[in-house]
């Protein structure tokens, strides 16, 4: 999305600074303020910042304005700053500014303010997804569904808070007719905040569960923060709810907008769920508007889940049963979910390493153990899917630490490892003695262990763990 930098700097109560620029012969060399007057899209990191972009220095980490020189060298527009010194020459005190600055009081302040400018140019077919897992999932389900008929923009990985938000609603093309926005809580009113900004008009809440609990409290509490996205909708607006978890389906008497239920008590449901050999679902999805078949390009029979809620949102909104069918079949995920790869050995690897909580850890094992050979699996994912078979090889699951959990982190850990032993899972521990099983100690040592049991291509080995864990290092060394 295209700012004038005058404009956007009136807008946020800030100024304009020009700068120098080297010129040819390697001297310095004066910038008009009004020389360059337009800025395309929003950048946080000065090494992702792509030409024309306006970079934020954001205090994360580290310091954005640090990386001011960085920004610019690497093509920014101009820059977003609340520290006019690190515009400076070092010991000069003078500018030296290879393009333009707008100082403003306080950059994440300017970046909702953004956020809010964004959304006033965009159309009403703006979509929020919440959910204690899942939600990533479909969001990237949903904007493809929604590529079908609209341009959609939708929120990069998991770019899901104050900062994720303004990126992507500041990231959309000219011309977006949908926007799909992952929202993220770390307490009350977070998600409130975040409506504020983006004014969702469809709203999906795709589950919730013990995850977070160390920072979000009861699961009750986590409900009551995952509904504010439904309380924030219009009364012309549409609630997309899981009528299988009923935290999530009690949402609708939060709500004037239309409300339709996704799973085998809503509206929209799957029938006849089948696995293929690398675990891609297929199934009959029935809804008001019809019937239509579906194979989905993802992986995991949990994900079966996920796709209802992207279609209910996405039949809500006018798309056909076929843009619906033909968007969740070509649908990618963000990287490090349920992607299946083979080892130089020939073993399996099921690289799941994004995050973990317990029922996502539940759904990795279960998917583990079925990839000996897909048998139809139980619509509502439980037991066991497939069956790994006398001879089939063995099943190992790498698993590091699911984080914050609370005080009910042991017994959560050593449900997954009771459950690991039911399918005859083998747990490697990294990091972690929670799962009951002696741990390797990191990375390097939980690699060493999987070398020393000579691994053939009858054999299948998950990576799992909370983002703590790092284990997608461990994943890029197996390949």
């Amino acid at each position: 999305m295209r700012f004038f930098i005058a404009e956007l700097a009136a807008q946020l109560n800030g100024r304009v600074l020009g700068g120098t620029a080297r010129d040819g012969a390697g001297g310095q060399a004066s910038v008009d303020a009004d020389s360059v007057s337009l800025v395309d899209g929003l950048a946080i990191d000065s090494r992702l910042v792509i030409p024309g972009q306006l970079f934020a220095a954001v205090r994360a980490e580290r310091d954005g304005h640090e990386f001011v020189d960085a920004a610019f060298a690497a093509g920014a527009g101009a820059v977003l700053v609340d520290n006019a010194d690190c515009l400076a020459a070092s010991g000069s005190g003078e500018l030296a500014l290879q393009g333009q600055a707008i100082v403003v009081q306080d950059v994440p302040v300017a970046l909702m303010e953004i956020a809010r400018i964004a959304r006033s140019r965009l159309p009403d077919s703006v979509v929020g997804v919440t959910g204690s897992v899942g939600k990533t999932t479909t969001k990237d389900l949903l904007a493809e569904v929604l590529a079908q008929q609209f341009v959609t923009v939708a929120s990069e990985k998991s770019f899901n808070n104050e900062l994720g938000v303004p990126l992507t609603l500041a990231n959309a093309a000219e011309g977006t007719q949908a926007a799909v926005v992952e929202m993220g809580a770390r307490g009350a009113g977070h998600i409130s905040l975040l409506c504020e900004l983006a004014r969702p008009t469809v709203g999906i809440v795709t589950t919730v569960e013990r995850v977070h609990t160390q920072v979000m409290g009861s699961i009750e509490q986590i409900a009551q923060a995952k509904g504010e996205l439904i309380e924030a909708l219009p009364s012309t607006g549409l609630a997309v709810l899981n009528a299988e978890v009923p935290l999530v389906a009690a949402m609708a008497d939060r709500t004037q907008a239309n409300v339709l239920r996704f799973g085998q008590a809503g509206e929209v449901q799957a029938l006849e769920v089948q696995l293929d050999g690398e675990l891609r679902p297929s199934f009959l999805l029935l809804s008001p508007w019809g019937n239509v078949a579906v194979r989905l390009g993802i992986r995991g029979v949990h994900n079966v889940s996920n796709a209802l809620a992207a279609a209910t949102a996405a039949l809500g909104l006018g798309l056909s049963l076929e843009q619906v069918a033909v968007g969740l079949e070509s649908a990618v995920t963000s990287p490090w979910r349920m992607d299946l790869q083979t080892m130089p050995s020939g073993a399996l690897l099921l690289n799941d390493s994004y995050n973990a909580g317990p029922a996502s850890m539940a759904a990795a094992l279960r998917a583990l153990s079925s990839l000996a050979g897909a048998e139809p699996a139980e619509p509502d994912g439980s037991g066991p899917l497939g069956s790994s078979g006398a001879g089939s090889g063995r099943r190992i699951a790498v698993l590091g630490l699911m984080a914050e959990l609370g005080d009910s982190a042991p017994q959560e850990h050593q449900a997954v490892a009771v459950l690991a032993d039911q399918l005859q899972i083998q747990i490697i521990a990294v990091g972690t003695d929670m799962y009951g099983v002696p741990p390797v100690a990191g990375i390097a040592e939980a690699e060493a262990a999987l070398a020393s049991m000579s691994l053939t291509a009858a054999d299948a080995v998950l990576v799992k763990g909370s983002r703590v864990a790092g284990l997608e290092r461990l994943a890029q060394l197996l390949l």
